[in-house]
C-alpha cells in the first residue's frame, strides 16, 4: 500500500502527516494566485480608481481629521505599504499628519503592544502619525448611537465616530460570521463596543451553520447598518493570496467596494473538492496567535466533512485560548441548546464568547474534533469538548481506526483561509 507525505504549515514550522494513497481524496490549499506586480502602483492604482466614490484627494479636502481604522496583527493585510501612500495621498489635498489618527480595529482582541504596532505599521508610520488601540470595554472611549432596524445596540469608537472623515484599511476572506471579512467589519466588530459584538455574534449563531462564504445574509446586513450609522466614508480593502501577498486592491463605498472585493476574494480562497470525507485534517495557519483566530479552522473543515466524522486540528495556538477572553472553557462543555438558554436567561457574562461556544458547539454537535496543539493544555482540550492528541500522526491514527480502513481523507492546508465547495454540504 503506498503512502503519501503531506507537509501542513504549523505557525512558523511544519508538520508531516502520512496518509495512505487510497484514502486521499486530496490535499487542498487556497488557490494559487499572482500577486500584483508592484504593490505601491496598485494602490495608487486603486486610489485613483474608486468604486462608488471620488478619488480620496478629493474627498477628504477641508476635513479637520481624519481617522483610519486598520486591522491588527491577528490580519495580514499589509497596512506598513498601504498606509503611507493613503497618508501622501491625503497630504496632497493638504491634510497634514498631524490631523490623522489611525485607531487599530482590535475588536475584542487584546491590546497590541509598541513592538507589535511598529511591526503591522513599519516605522515609518509610527512616527508620522499617532496610533491607538481601540478599547471595547472603556465606556469612555464609546459612543451610544441606538439600535438597528433589528435591535442591535450600537455602541461603537467615540473617537471614531466624531472624525470628519473616516477609512477602514483590511482584507476580504471568506469568515463564518458575516460571510466574508472586510468593508463594514472594520466597524462591527473592529471598533465596537462588547454589547454590540456580543449581538451581531448571536445572531450569527441564530442559524444551524456558519454564514461562511455567504455573502448576503442578516448579520453582513447589520454590519453594513451599523457602519452607516457612524457615517463610515469609505474602505480600502485588499484580497491576498495564501503567501500573505496582494492580488487585488479595492477602494470606495463601503459596500460596492466590499462587493468588488469578494469576486476576487473567491477566485483565492474557493476551493472545489469532490466528495465529503470521513476525516478531514486542517492546519489554522495563519490564525495562529490564539484558539479565538485559530477556531476559523472549523467552519471550513465542518463544510469538507461528512456528518458524523472527525475533523483534525493542528495549531499551535501560542498564546493558549483566548487573552481577552479568560473564561471561555468554562462554558464550552455545554451544548447549543443548552447556551442558548444560558444566554437568554442572562447566565453568561460574556455574550461574545457565548456566541463563539454555541458556533462551536454546533460543530461538535455534528462531527468529533480532534485537537494538536503545543500552546492549549490537555485539560483545557477536553473543556473545550475537543479530543487532545499529542501529534496529527496519532490523530490521524485514531480516527482511521474509528472510521475504517476505506476512510476517505481531505487535508485543508490554510483552513481558516478556505472556502471548500463540497456537494450536497451547504
Amino acid at each position: 500500500m503506498s503512502a503519501i507525505k503531506v507537509k501542513l504549515p504549523y505557525g512558523q514550522e511544519e508538520v508531516e502527516i502520512v496518509v495512505p494513497e487510497q484514502n486521499l481524496v486530496g490535499v487542498y490549499s487556497p488557490n494559487d494566485v499572482a500577486p500584483v506586480a508592484n504593490l505601491p502602483q496598485e494602490i495608487v492604482r486603486c486610489l485613483e480608481n474608486p468604486i462608488g466614490t471620488k478619488p480620496l484627494c478629493e474627498l477628504v479636502k477641508g476635513v479637520k481629521n481624519v481617522v483610519i481604522v486598520a486591522d491588527d496583527n491577528t490580519r495580514l493585510t499589509p497596512t506598513d505599504q498601504i498606509i503611507p501612500v493613503l497618508l501622501n495621498e491625503m497630504n496632497s489635498a493638504g491634510i497634514k499628519d498631524d490631523q490623522i489618527t489611525i485607531i487599530i480595529a482590535l475588536g475584542t482582541h487584546r491590546f497590541m503592544t509598541e513592538e507589535e504596532i511598529a511591526l503591522k505599521f513599519g516605522q515609518e508610520v509610527v512616527k508620522r502619525v499617532k496610533i491607538k488601540n481601540h478599547d471595547f470595554k472603556n465606556p469612555d472611549a464609546l459612543v451610544d448611537l441606538g439600535v438597528t432596524a433589528n435591535g442591535t445596540k450600537i455602541l461603537v469608537n467615540k473617537e471614531a465616530y466624531e472624525a470628519d472623515f473616516k477609512i477602514g484599511v483590511g482584507s476580504i476572506v471568506p469568515h463564518h460570521i458575516p460571510g466574508f471579512a472586510g468593508g463594514a467589519k472594520i466597524v462591527q466588530p473592529g471598533i465596537s463596543g462588547e454589547k454590540t459584538t456580543a449581538e451581531t455574534h448571536l445572531l450569527s449563531v441564530r442559524a444551524p451553520r456558519s454564514y461562511l462564504g455567504i455573502e448576503d445574509n442578516p448579520v453582513r446586513q447589520e454590519l453594513n447598518m451599523i457602519a452607516d450609522k457612524i457615517g463610515m466614508h469609505t474602505i480600502f480593502n485588499t484580497v491576498l493570496n495564501r503567501r500573505g501577498e496582494v492580488v487585488g486592491a479595492f477602494f470606495g463605498h463601503v459596500k460596492e467596494a466590499f462587493t468588488a472585493g469578494v469576486k476576487l476574494s473567491r477566485e483565492v480562497y474557493a476551493v472545489e473538492i469532490p466528495e465529503a470525507a470521513d476525516i478531514v485534517i486542517s492546519s489554522s495557519h495563519p490564525c495562529d496567535i490564539e484558539f479565538w483566530q485559530a477556531h476559523k479552522t472549523l467552519y471550513p473543515s465542518d463544510l469538507a466533512v461528512k456528518e458524523g466524522g472527525t475533523v483534525i486540528i493542528a495549531t499551535p495556538c501560542y498564546e493558549g485560548i483566548a487573552v481577552t477572553h479568560s473564561e471561555m472553557s468554562d462554558i464550552t462543555c455545554h451544548s447549543s441548546q443548552c447556551l442558548r438558554q444560558m444566554v437568554d436567561k442572562g447566565e453568561v457574562h460574556d455574550e461574545v464568547a457565548a456566541a463563539l461556544a454555541i458556533a462551536w458547539a454546533q460543530v461538535k454537535e455534528r462531527e468529533d474534533v480532534y485537537f494538536v496543539s503545543n500552546g492549549v493544555t490537555d485539560e483545557d482540550v477536553r473543556k473545550l469538548g475537543f479530543v487532545p492528541f499529542p501529534s496529527v500522526q496519532q490523530a490521524f491514527e485514531a480516527a482511521l481506526a474509528k472510521h475504517g480502513d476505506a476512510a476517505r481523507v481531505t487535508v485543508l492546508t490554510h483552513a481558516p483561509d478556505m472556502l471548500p465547495i463540497v456537494p450536497g454540504n451547504r
